[in-house]
């Protein structure tokens, strides 16, 4: 037992150096290890479930509120997660982690998975998530705006360019930036 302890501490020790040193190359234009991405994976994962769990999901199939959610996204989303028939953007390129594709996801149609999957969109768009350019937006948002996001999200899995342009997906211009901003 005493053995491994040792082991174990110089092992931690060895790892300290190596990190300390420069070792691990923290460029976006590097993938991580894939250990570190698996950790990073997991850690993320059960952080937002562990958070998100407890969350009251509101009726998000109402028209208004998808129309609104649509309003949200195409205005504040776009630059990174992109929409339907859109072409990535500077920014969208030169992230690591890659923001989500949301429009290029599978309709989710089980009601338990579409009701977790509800809570973590809304969570991660309040809180956002560390190191991957995903801001928080419950600083600057309603919970409203928010949840009608997380409609609109719902209905952006699988949809196409024509299906986005009928919700009005043009390029948007810098004056019609009209989400809700908390008063």
């Amino acid at each position: 037992m005493k053995s491994f302890i040792i082991v174990s501490l110089i092992t931690v020790v060895l790892v300290l150096i190596a990190l300390g040193s420069g070792a691990y190359n923290m460029a976006a234009t590097e993938k991580h290890w894939a250990i570190t991405e698996q950790m990073i994976s997991w850690v993320r994962e059960s952080s937002i479930k562990a958070r998100a769990e407890e969350l009251e999901v509101p009726a998000l199939d109402n028209a208004d509120i998808i129309a609104k959610g649509f309003k949200q996204y195409h205005a504040m989303c776009t630059e990174c997660h992109l929409a339907p028939g859109k072409q990535p953007t500077e920014l969208a390129i030169g992230l690591y982690p890659q923001a989500p594709l949301f429009y290029e996801r599978a309709p989710v149609t089980d009601a338990d998975d579409k009701l977790y999957l509800s809570k973590k969109y809304f969570w991660v768009i309040k809180n956002g998530i560390k190191m991957t350019a995903m801001p928080a937006w419950g600083s600057t948002h309603s919970d409203e705006a928010m949840w009608a996001t997380v409609a609109f999200l719902h209905k952006l899995h699988g949809m196409t360019a024509e299906q986005y342009a009928a919700f009005g997906g043009e390029p948007h211009r810098e004056d019609d930036h009209t989400h809700d901003h908390h008063h």
